[in-house]
């Protein structure tokens, strides 16, 4: 099926529209015309539609980033004004403030189209999420870069699977495959993600790791320009996620994540126009 984010040939960061990559094929879960649906968590918005359920989450692969070049150098030793490549406007501040001397570029596709336009010498190297290379079981030669310096965007890493709230069956079959300490994790991020009412317009990172009983949630937010940052990390009962999401963002309000917020949109409005 396609989707509006397959089709849209725009960067995602400039379609003012949640769900582009889901929406069509939950509502073909809705419909009926399929039993569920299977999609990248980060993709998929807060609020479904009434009649579906985010039925279950898998057992959560690793949540870093990844530079990927053409040969083999590293995003701290590739060479001053290289272009790289990357479908997400948050890690493009994250790479200009590791990297103030490369130039940064929007580009779209799936994974492999990506690698190609490394390999084609169209950019120098490309940044993406671990987790779509592991699963796909690509051999590719990669360097994995710090959670410290990329935070993940919320939900990163894991798969939600979402059905209709009237299938108790497949719900109950869909629950065998859930792991548990992966749910309460997305659910703080998401929580966070909500009460700050970021997204690919306005992008947070966010990192939530269960220890026993405890959860640790770590953010960050950038300026647009990467010159300003707030980092917020905080540690509750990880069977109360929505309350450990719901301090953090409180904490971040206080920090002024609001005036980070007005600046990203500022530009994003300015790129638009371009």
């Amino acid at each position: 099926m396609k989707t509006k984010g397959d089709t849209d040939a725009r960067p995602l960061f400039t379609i003012d529209q949640k769900g582009i990559f889901e929406k069509e094929i939950d509502r073909a879960v809705a419909d009926g015309e399929v039993d569920f649906a299977v999609h990248s968590l980060k993709d998929v918005p807060s609020q479904l539609v009434e009649n579906l359920t985010l039925a279950s989450i898998p057992k959560r692969e690793m949540v870093n980033d990844i530079f990927i070049s053409s040969d083999g150098t590293t995003l701290d030793s590739i060479k001053p004004g290289a272009v790289i490549g990357t479908s997400s406007l948050r890690r493009a501040v994250q790479i200009t403030r590791k990297r103030s001397d490369i130039t940064v570029r929007p580009i779209r596709g799936n994974i492999e189209t990506r690698i190609k336009k490394v390999t084609d010498k169209i950019f120098d190297g490309i940044v993406l999420a671990q987790a779509g290379i592991s699963r796909l079981g690509i051999d590719v030669q990669y360097t994995p870069l710090s959670i410290q310096d990329f935070s993940p965007s919320p939900g990163q890493g894991a798969l939600a699977i979402v059905s209709r709230k009237d299938e108790p069956s497949t719900i109950l079959m869909l629950k065998k495959i859930e792991d548990p300490d992966s749910r309460l994790e997305i659910e703080a991020e998401r929580s966070l993600s909500d009460f700050v009412d970021s997204g690919c317009r306005f992008p947070i990172g966010a990192y939530a790791k269960s220890n026993g009983n405890q959860m640790t949630l770590s953010v960050s937010a950038f300026s647009v320009d990467g010159k300003k940052s707030l980092f917020v990390e905080k540690s509750g009962d990880k069977n109360d996620p929505f309350l450990l999401g719901k301090s953090v963002g409180e904490e971040l309000h206080k920090k002024g994540v609001n005036d980070l917020a007005i600046n990203w949109r500022k530009k994003v409005e300015e790129w638009n126009k371009q």
